[in-house]
């Protein structure tokens, strides 16, 4: 595999730590980045961005990461409190009064970003072409009811979260997601992609498909086995109700389309410039105080959706002992996607990480291929 990019001296290692994931766990397109104290310490990229293996893979080909999207939307609205367009402990239904209905009135923004809002899938049957319409789509949650009595027990939304937050963030704001990403993100780090076709600077989009070979789980993965059992429930509901929802990632209809959860179309530049900055002390994107208070622990405990223990901040997953959640030291903090796509912060080195991938396996969180460049990275370190 040849293998494109850069490494700081010092930091050599990673180019086999990076060449091992094609060699022997699957990738067929990927990126690696990681920045240390605002300096770009190791950039690379290898293989083909398409199905046919024709088109190379570029420092600023973009892939989607999923739910690493989700860290980038945390962002956005983090932002607006800076701002005084938001308080995360005022309901939601002062700012969008029509998500009161159905029992959501004393929702907060806090409770949204940390999944606590029991809005985790939409109860009614839905259209399979609702997700691409963001209109339809929030006035959908808008009269959504909660799963749970709101703020009793913990849920990942894998979907609703962009529509829940999303809404609110424009509602709050008077400005669109495409546009306060730019302004606030996008623009001022000059990154190469952004949510859907909002915001793209580059216009290279790698097809994303799955592992051949699956990869070992570093946990338990439940959600395949609750999916089984209940498939009326909340966590097989959460994911395919519509089925669109795990299907047509590589359409153009996903691609062009605003779902902030799920379709944050990034490089691995991207992700460590945005937790590159993230990590410093001063951050370009956020006032530390603001960013000190969002990042710390906001809940923990087994989730109802993941089925596993983990702990959020606003938004952003906390670093655990689990070597997937291992996010440098134990204030890390960042978002995985589906698949193997990740982003994440260490403040106490100072250092943004991105690792994006065409190529999807099935962890929860990070799989062995970005655990194994962490890994090397931090020994280098």
């Amino acid at each position: 595999m040849d293998i494109q990019g850069f490494c700081a001296p010092g930091f050599e290692a990673l180019y086999d730590a990076f060449a091992a994931n094609f060699r022997e766990h699957g990738d067929v397109g990927a990126s690696f980045c990681a920045v240390q104290h605002g300096e770009t310490i190791a950039s690379l990229w290898a293989g083909s961005a398409d199905r046919a293996g024709t088109e190379a893979y570029e420092e600023d080909t973009l892939a989607n990461v999923f739910s690493s999207s989700k860290g980038i939307l945390a962002l956005i609205a983090l932002q607006q409190v800076a701002a005084g367009k938001l308080d995360l402990d005022t309901p939601v239904a002062e700012y969008w009064p029509e998500f009161a209905e159905a029992g959501k009135g004393g929702i907060t923004g806090r409770q949204l970003l940390c999944h606590r809002s029991g809005v985790i899938a939409f109860r009614e049957k839905v259209a399979d072409a609702l997700i691409y319409d963001w209109d339809a789509a929030l006035a959908q949650v808008a009269k959504t009811a909660p799963w749970w009595e709101p703020g009793s027990q913990q849920g990942y939304s894998p979907f609703l979260y962009g529509w829940t937050l999303g809404g609110l963030i424009e509602k709050a704001s008077g400005a669109s997601i495409g546009e306060l990403y730019l302004h606030g993100i996008g623009d001022p780090l000059q990154l190469d992609g952004g949510f859907g076709a909002h915001g793209h600077r580059s216009t290279r989009i790698a097809d994303v498909g799955p592992l051949k070979k699956p990869l070992p789980e570093l946990r338990p993965n439940a959600i395949g086995r609750s999916i089984k059992e209940d498939r009326q429930g909340p966590v097989a509901t959460a994911f395919t109700n519509p089925v669109t929802l795990m299907m047509g990632t590589n359409g153009e209809q996903w691609r062009s389309a605003l779902i902030p959860a799920a379709n944050g179309h990034f490089s691995a530049r991207d992700l460590a410039a945005v937790y590159g900055d993230l990590s410093r002390e001063y951050p370009e994107l956020l006032g530390r105080e603001i960013l000190r208070e969002a990042t710390k622990e906001q809940s923990r405990g087994r989730d109802a959706i993941l089925q596993t223990d983990v702990a959020f901040g606003c938004g952003f997953l906390k670093a655990g002992s689990a070597p997937d959640l291992a996010f440098g030291s134990a204030a890390g903090f960042g978002h995985p996607g589906a698949g193997g796509s990740v982003g994440f912060a260490d403040p106490h080195t100072e250092l943004g990480f991105g690792y994006v991938t065409s190529r999807m396996g099935q962890s929860l969180f990070m799989d062995q291929r970005a655990v194994g460049l962490k890994d090397c990275l931090y020994r280098l370190l």
